[in-house]
């Protein structure tokens, strides 16, 4: 049995990681057909290239969700460890609701802070930059490696859409560790209040790192409307960078909060 599971957790790591070797490929190739001389004929196959582009990125999203759901339902079922301790808070059904809740609504406001949605109330699409409302379209080039190819769509005469593909990929990555950290989070202060064994402050810690998009949107409440416009293109700049950065500290705290989890119970046993 144990050995069965192993096999099976050794599958859904390699689909994971077959996710996330194909999107750093995927980019890498793009780079290479983006660079070569612009011609028509070169724009109408690059035009062919980005659709396979963004077919091939959600195929490789969903694969890896497929791979992390059976691996953290799988880890979850064991009994020890750091890595079960952060399964097994997520997979129950409160801690669903917590992580998809969390998902959605960072999601969103990852996507308002980013311009991926975008809301231009004084600005009529149809008039100011002669666009279709509604329709879609890809702008295959020309760009910095990441932000190639474009997917552009206006909804309405002032709200659209403009998906880059490396705030996609960060969009969907913090999203999801987002979400972790804060069903984690939920649980650690759950887990606190029960056995008193884990202090507030730590336990609330996932919780106040878990908006990295948030300091752009603090920052511009002390920028007036004359300086708005600089300071929103400096902080999208700014932001990708920064979230970056964020990452490595949202892989290591559910770590931290999943120790403290286990040393908090393991206490309470002694002490009862």
């Amino acid at each position: 049995m144990s050995t069965k599971t192993t096999i099976n957790n050794n599958k859904d790591k390699k689909l994971i990681i077959l996710g996330l070797i194909s999107i750093g490929i995927l980019f890498l190739i793009y780079s290479k057909f983006e660079s070569q001389e612009i011609t028509p004929d070169v724009i109408s196959a690059l035009n062919r290239i980005a659709v396979m582009f963004y077919v091939t990125l959600i195929i490789s999203f969903g694969a890896i969700g497929i791979g992390l759901l059976r691996y953290q339902k799988r880890n979850a079922k064991e009994v020890t460890g750091i890595i079960s301790v952060i399964c097994n808070s997520t997979v129950n059904i409160r801690a669903k609701k917590i992580f998809v809740v969390t998902f959605i609504v960072y999601g969103i406001f990852f996507s308002m802070t980013s311009g991926v949605l975008v809301y231009q109330p004084e600005i009529i699409f149809s008039y100011h930059y002669g666009a279709t409302v509604p329709s879609v379209h890809i702008t295959p080039c020309c760009g910095q490696p990441g932000y190639m190819p474009k997917l552009v769509g206006y909804i309405t005469e002032h709200f659209g859409i403009q998906i880059i593909p490396l705030n996609l990929v960060l969009q969907m990555t913090v999203s999801y560790l987002v979400a972790t950290n804060t069903a984690l989070a939920i649980n650690a202060i759950s887990v606190s209040k029960k056995t008193g064994g884990l202090g507030g402050i730590g336990a609330t810690t996932g919780l106040f790192i878990a908006c990295p998009t948030c300091v752009g949107s603090f920052l511009s409440l002390f920028v007036g409307a004359t300086g708005a416009v600089m300071f929103t293109i400096a902080i999208t700049e700014l932001q990708t960078i920064f979230i970056g950065l964020t990452i490595p500290i949202l892989l290591l705290t559910p770590l931290i909060l999943a120790r403290k989890i286990t040393n908090a119970k393991n206490d309470n046993c002694e002490i009862n």
